[in-house]
This record gives C-alpha cells, structure tokens and sequence, in this order.
C-alpha cells in the first residue's frame, strides 16, 4: 500500500470516529433539543414537568366541555410499542381525569425510555395540569416487558372559551446508554407506591 494510500485511508478512519462520536452525543441531546426547539418556535406548548396540586375549593364547570386528544411518537432508536389507552375523553374544566399509557418493550434487553409530553394548541398548554405522569420519570422495562403508565391531569377552569380542543402528545426517547436501569426501576417502585397511597386517601 501507498504512502498516499495509507494517509487517505487514515484520515477515513479519523472523519468516521468523528462521526460515530458526533451522533453518539446527538442521541444524548435529543431530549433538551427538542424541548428549546419547541419553546423558540412555539411548535407545541409545553406543560409541566412536575406534580400539579388540584386547588382546594376547585370545581367542575359542567357548562363546558374540551376534547382532550391522546397521540403518541416514538424515536426511531426506541423498540417499544407506545399507545393510549383512549384516542380522547371529553373533559370538564377543573374534572380530575384518570387515564393512562400503554408500553411495550419489543427488544430482547431490558430498556430506559423517557417521555417528553406538549400540549396544542400552545395557547392552551397553561392551562393543562398533571397531577401525576409517567413522564415525570424514567421508564425501565424488562425484555418483551409491558406496562400501563398512569396519567391523572386537570383543565383550569379559566381556561379561554376560545379553546375547544386540546391534544396531548408524547414523545418517547430510548436514554438506557445514560441511565441505569437499576436506578431507574427503584425510583419508578417509589412514584408508583406514593400515587398508590395518594390515590387510597381520595
């Protein structure tokens, strides 16, 4: 092999290494990327990304009904099949709805997945409250695992008239490279456990 050869094919090697690495960190980035794509361009709105307290003193407005719809995405590194349990409920204003999720984790190896929810009209993203979801943690499951991740939000009742129609949607990333599944598995136990004694005071 040529002198010429050899310093062509070392400087393949070289663009290639930095290609892998380069993609390697953009699958890292993927999340907050999207998350301040999603604000600079008001793409969709977005909701928030800790537990909302139901107001005390909080009622139904029974005069007014908003189609809540449910869609879901998933990256396409991510080998899960991911759905909502109902395309859309019609909600009251300042109603606590129940609902939730469906996953399945199609690979042959235990996964982390990460959702990343917005809501449109982004309008109406404020007014949209979660009091608890599956998106405020990571997801692990087992090989061929299923699971039903619950999803328990409310309307504000001052919510423009304006507005008749909210979609809800979530993006579902694969971050097992940079969680510990362990890790992951103990802290959605501890979520699942204080719902399970939120909800048993209700």
């Amino acid at each position: 092999m040529s002198e010429q050869n050899r310093k062509s094919n070392k400087k393949l090697v070289t663009w290639l290494s930095v290609a892998v690495i380069g993609m390697f960190g953009f699958g890292f980035a993927l999340v907050p990327l999207y998350d301040i794509m999603c604000e600079a361009l008001g793409i969709n709105g977005k909701t928030n990304t800790v537990s909302a307290v139901q107001p005390v003193g909080m009622r139904a407005d029974i005069s007014r009904t908003i189609r809540v719809e449910f869609m879901a995405h998933i990256n396409p590194d991510m080998p899960w099949t991911f759905k909502p349990e109902t395309i859309y409920l019609d909600v009251h204003p300042g109603e606590v709805i129940q609902t939730a999720y469906l996953a399945k984790n199609n690979a042959s190896q235990s996964l982390v997945g990460q959702a990343v929810p917005s809501v449109s009209p982004g309008t109406g993203a404020a007014y949209f409250n979660k009091i608890e979801c599956f998106c405020f943690n990571h997801q692990p499951l087992d090989a061929n695992g299923e699971a039903e991740m619950p999803l328990i939000f409310y309307i504000e009742p001052d919510i423009p008239e304006s507005i008749h129609t909210l979609t809800l949607s979530y993006t579902l990333y694969n971050i097992t490279s940079n969680a510990s599944v362990q890790d992951a598995v103990e802290r959605s136990k501890g979520s699942k456990s204080a719902l399970n004694r939120e909800l048993s005071y209700e």
